[in-house]
């Protein structure tokens, strides 16, 4: 009895917590479907008084939100696919190779781990703009190509495979690239997931870069295209919200397509989450 009223207690306080988490996505949900008056009012109200189906069409001919989308996912997926090439490459260079100062380098890369990106963003703009990349793909992708705490992640998993695969490898005439490719890359497929999860969602929901580094509407991302709804006039939050739902969908739909791999990542690496 006792244990099944532990159980009963635990099931209600993991369900309070889960109603308190998705109460702000319900909110964002519902408010998009209302009108800019009735999202504004100071009366709470969680479920509008007419559903405002139009919302969505009107959102779309506030801004070119198809252009917005096309750039996003162009620059996450090279950024991703490039971040996940950089950690696997640079993780098992730290994990297995034996080369001088390693130690010292790898120290390095961690301690860039708590440089707050706000300190590198004017040195890094003037870079761009010196490299005549202002208003390009490049701007937006070539800086975020590698990251330290990807970089960890993947050393962190190459670290726990037995040695016994490298040996045999190695005895078999297996070169390192190679091993890396067919071999050691595959049983850490749980941190490869992570990696690419993490690189995915940085890039896609980053917004103080992308509104930096361009000024013309067909280089814009999505997350810069939800500030045209924030002007001098106000703040229309029902397309707001509307807008902010739409963008959501992709990073929800990919965190549940890789959820299990990501889990086992996220523990495998010490990750509490």
């Amino acid at each position: 009895m006792k244990r099944i009223g532990a159980k009963t207690a635990l099931a209600i306080a993991l369900a309070l917590g889960g109603a308190v988490t998705m109460f702000p996505f319900a909110w964002m949900v519902l408010t998009a479907f209302k009108t800019n008056t009735e999202a504004m009012s100071p009366t709470i109200s969680l479920f509008p008084a007419q559903w405002q189906w139009h919302n969505f069409a009107d959102t779309f001919r506030a801004a070119p939100f198809g252009v917005y989308f096309f750039n996003s996912f162009v620059v996450a997926v090279i950024v991703t696919v490039a971040v996940m090439l950089t950690s696997l490459m640079a993780g098992y260079a730290f994990a297995r190779l034996e080369f001088p100062g390693r130690r010292v380098l790898f120290a390095m890369f961690l301690a860039t781990m708590m440089v707050p990106f706000e300190i590198a963003l004017i040195p890094n703009f003037v870079l761009i703009r010196s490299l005549g990349w202002y208003n390009t793909y490049a701007a937006l992708i070539v800086p975020w190509c590698a990251n330290a705490f990807s970089i960890f992640l993947a050393r962190q998993a190459f670290m726990r495979l037995p040695s016994d695969y490298f040996d045999a490898a190695r005895v078999d005439g297996c070169g390192h690239l190679r091993f890396l490719a067919w071999v050691a890359a595959p049983l850490v497929k749980p941190a490869v997931v992570t990696v690419a999860l993490f690189a995915f969602l940085g890039s896609y929901n980053s917004l103080i870069w992308p509104l930096v580094v361009t000024s013309e509407e067909n280089m814009r991302v999505v997350q810069v295209g939800l500030t045209v709804f924030s002007g001098a006039e106000g703040v229309e939050i029902n397309l707001l919200m509307c807008a902010s739902t739409i963008v959501i969908l992709p990073t929800v739909a990919l965190y549940f397509a890789a959820q299990r791999n990501f889990l086992e990542g996220a523990l495998g690496s010490g990750i509490k989450g």
